[in-house]
């Protein structure tokens, strides 16, 4: 005999206090801020800390235990440029390099404009087209000078 759906949420909702409650809400309330303002911004967390009761060193820690979220605005467009070992040996230096002069920024850092956040990051997964990027969701692979250029220029194009 199986439980249903409704069921088992009584059943959880039943076990867990209210504090529990509240806590269980922070990623999805952090999901739809990030989602809105592209970063959690500190007025926003302590907004919600006060909203659901729940100390501001709670809220801070439960955000920053996830990667995916952020404390500082990103740009519109994520620029990701693998450097794993098949990326690196092929000449994914010299991708990264070309973006941070380009774009005046660093590992991990976003345009003054907010029109781009460039990241490394250790494997995209397609080791066969390396080296290999990604602007937001579009994976550019087997880059070379005219693919970087054009990367370039789709990165300036709002």
């Amino acid at each position: 005999m199986s439980l249903k759906v409704d069921e088992i949420i009584g059943v959880v909702s039943s076990v867990l206090d209210e504090t529990q409650k509240k806590r269980g809400t922070l990623i999805h309330a952090f999901q739809e801020i990030q989602k809105e303002q592209n970063y959690l911004p500190e007025e926003e967390l302590v907004k919600l800390s006060k909203e659901l009761d729940i100390p501001m060193s709670d809220v801070y820690s439960t955000a920053t235990f996830y990667k995916q979220f952020y404390f500082t605005p990103r740009g519109r467009k994520i620029v990701k440029v693998c450097t794993g070992t098949a990326c690196h040996v092929r000449g994914a230096s010299k991708v990264m390099d070309a973006l941070k002069n380009e774009f005046n920024v660093g590992d991990g850092e976003t345009t003054e404009d907010l029109a781009m956040t460039l990241e490394s990051v250790g494997c995209i997964g397609c080791c066969g087209l390396a080296p290999v990027a990604t602007i937001n969701e579009g994976i550019i692979g087997e880059i070379d000078s005219p693919k970087l250029s054009k990367m370039i220029e789709d990165i300036k194009e709002d």
